[in-house]
């Protein structure tokens, strides 16, 4: 029976990519003489390879194959650990993601910089660009035992399905060359008669003798692949080694050798469609779940069906009129309530990943900016282990990359200049999450020279986003660098000054629920503090009531509420406009109004205010009533019926009613749109009467 080795290629590919970030992480910290790092990276380097060559990716082998070789040479004394070979085996961990990549997406992968990749590896290594060392190739000689070098005997005696999970023996032997010259001896004598040969069965099996002054453990690190699927037993010899000569010279006079099977030639991307027709990586992907968090998720699930029994047995109890049985069934549904809660924070908790999964990328993206401006930077990260939704994970990565870039191209000054105010030459770029309420926060801060303000005003004044007769607050001046197109940059580099990105990143972040504030002092540096719901599934709101309707304000949106205060209230052409708070007049949104809910009879004094937060501007909501404030369970509307403006979703609440949540910066959309209206409206009526 054939294996479908398909399968296994998603676990193949996650472990390989986790591989290659412990290389990345492990090359960017690694000193000289760190043996135990170098090991650690050629472990993980030989993983891919052996992983790529069972898949037939034979670009991944070949070019791993180098990386391999090179960290050998470290890691045995032979090379000593120069910061240029460091260099080398981070753009040769490019490659391999690269190669991997295509090999996943079953195409070919044509980039420059791995071919100038593989030429620097050989060159490093003093090989030719097109060797590669075969079995073939291997002298079959033996040195004389006086040399001092020793040999090793290796019996090696594959199952008889060991092939049919891909493994290829001439890969092991091309593998075990590189430790020294290879003579094999292929025994056939269990090979059954033609009429019954499975044709992807193993029948041969191997004496090889190894001239090499490696270990034992080297040796046995090459079969590592197929130990479960083999006999094999490995000696080390000196004396013995002229009768090995001759015993192999003799049954070289008696025994034919067949040739070993020679490894496709196809291409990766043949060698996947070989295996599969598409090799995709799914959008939903897999997660590692720790046997913890399945363990309380299964005993939530016991609980919970012991109750589920328990209000079954008292169900059946009152149906025969027992009503003395109330009690308990109430006493059964407070337990269920507190089951199906402890329940749904289990399940959530399957979905929480360290937020290390994106702190992983930065280590390598400093390095290569700090290199390329000239700066030293150093970059601390704490509170890895924070824990956020994967989906939330996956879709912030983007814009805090943006912010790292802009504090370490923006905010961190050249080591001449930190000198001269004062400073140490090596600017510090700190990455802290914490946990705060039912949100995580994730600090990006600098100790560079902090936003220039005066110049923030001058490119503001310029591009027309400011008059000159406004007198902004340094704070709101600041906030301008949000605003779309806006840069102060002179020159258009690859890491900034294009004039797009911070207003894609605090869009980004809203579109996920969350918000992004910014300090900053002169001199000192600043800080980007980026606010997240933890999940996307579920939402902590305030329930709101306005006519007859329920609403839910999301409450990382609410800055405060109260009973609206008639004196703070501005009005503007007879209509209350804005609302005096803190000593800043800002918007007034009557929810009634822009949802198109009758009016309201009662006095204004008894109306409720909302003071909410989006975008970097403030509104003040209207509303009848607050009611509680409960985590709500997301319902999207453009996939359950249509986008509506104004409101991000639904939820049901515990009577079966509808209630829709509010999107606050859908609503300053609204309300622009409603002004445009009457505006057109109002220019009609004169067009008419004139």
């Amino acid at each position: 029976m054939s294996i479908d080795l398909s399968q296994f290629i998603p676990t193949f590919l996650e472990e390989s990519f986790e591989g290659l970030e412990l290389m990345e992480s492990s090359l960017l910290n690694l000193e000289q003489g760190d043996i135990d790092t170098i090991n650690a990276i050629f472990r993980a380097a030989h993983s891919i390879k052996g992983g790529a060559g069972t898949f037939g990716f034979n670009r991944v082998t070949d070019f791993t194959h180098e990386v391999e070789t090179l960290l050998d040479e470290m890691r045995d004394g032979r090379r000593s650990i120069e910061q240029r070979d460091v260099d080398l085996l981070l753009r040769s961990v490019d490659c391999i993601r690269l190669l991997i990549e295509a090999a996943r997406d079953g195409v070919e992968c044509d980039a420059p910089s791995i071919q100038d990749v593989h030429n620097a590896l050989a060159q490093t290594l003093n090989k030719e660009i097109s060797t590669n060392k075969k079995v073939d190739d291997v002298e079959q000689e033996f040195v004389d035992a006086s040399n001092g070098t020793p040999s090793w005997k290796i019996s090696f005696i594959p199952h008889h399905e060991m092939l049919q999970t891909g493994n290829d023996v001439l890969h092991i032997i091309n593998a075990l060359a590189e430790l020294g010259p290879v003579t094999q001896v292929v025994e056939c004598e269990n090979i059954p008669p033609l009429d019954s040969i499975h044709p992807e069965e193993c029948y041969l099996s191997w004496q090889i003798t190894l001239q090499s002054s490696c270990n034992k453990g080297d040796i046995e690190e090459v079969f590592e692949w197929v130990e479960d699927e083999c006999d094999l037993i490995v000696e080390q010899v000196t004396s013995e080694l002229p009768e090995i000569v001759e015993e192999f010279e003799a049954v070289s006079d008696n025994v034919e050798t067949p040739p070993l099977p020679t490894p496709s030639q196809k291409t990766d991307a043949e060698s996947v469609s070989a295996v599969k027709p598409t090799v995709s990586n799914p959008e939903g992907g897999s997660i590692r779940v720790g046997i913890d968090k399945v363990d309380a998720l299964i005993n939530r699930v016991g609980e919970l069906v012991i109750t589920q029994a328990m209000l079954k047995q008292v169900g059946n109890d009152l149906s025969h009129q027992q009503l003395d049985l109330v009690e308990k069934l109430l006493e059964g549904l407070v337990q269920l309530e507190g089951n199906t809660r402890d329940l749904q924070e289990d399940v959530m908790r399957i979905r929480m990943l360290p937020i290390s999964f994106v702190f992983n990328r930065f280590p390598r993206m400093v390095y290569d900016i700090s290199s390329k401006l000239g700066k030293k930077i150093e970059l601390k990260l704490s509170g890895e282990q924070t824990e956020l939704d994967k989906t939330v994970m996956e879709k912030i990565g983007d814009p805090l990359v943006h912010l790292v870039r802009n504090s370490l191209d923006h905010g961190l000054e050249m080591p001449d200049e930190r000198i001269a105010a004062g400073k140490d030459d090596t600017g510090t770029v700190h990455l802290h999450a914490y946990h705060q309420g039912g949100y995580i926060v994730i600090d990006i801060i600098d100790d560079g020279r902090g936003l220039n303000t005066q110049r923030i005003k001058e490119k503001a004044l310029e591009k027309g986003l400011i008059s000159a007769e406004q007198n902004l607050p340094d704070q709101e001046i600041n906030e301008l660098i949000f605003a779309p197109g806006f840069s102060t940059a002179d020159q258009v580099s690859d890491l900034s000054g294009r004039g797009v990105g911070m207003d894609v990143v605090r869009r980004n972040i809203e579109s996920l629920g969350g918000h992004v504030a910014l300090t900053s002092t002169p001199g000192e540096g600043s800080t980007f503090s980026v606010s997240l719901p933890l999940t996307l599934a579920i939402l902590d709101g305030q329930l709101i009531r306005v006519a007859t309707e329920t609403y839910i304000v999301p409450l990382i949106s609410i800055i405060e509420s109260a009973q609206l205060n008639h004196n703070n209230v501005k009005a503007v052409a007879g209509n209350p406009s804005l609302y005096c708070f803190r000593d800043e007049y800002i918007p007034i949104y009557s929810i009634r109004q822009l949802f198109s809910l009758p009016s309201s009879q009662s006095p204004l004094d008894e109306t409720m205010v909302i003071i909410v937060e989006s975008s970097g501007h403030k509104y003040a909501l209207l509303v009848d009533d607050l009611l509680d404030q409960q985590q709500v369970v997301l319902k999207s509307l453009d996939s359950n019926y249509m986008p509506v403006e104004g409101i991000s979703g639904a939820t049901i609440l515990g009577d079966g009613g509808v209630a829709l949540i509010v999107d606050i910066k859908g609503l300053s959309a609204l309300k622009q749109q409603m002004s445009c209206e009457i505006s057109h409206a109002f220019e009609h009526t004169v067009e008419s009467v004139a």
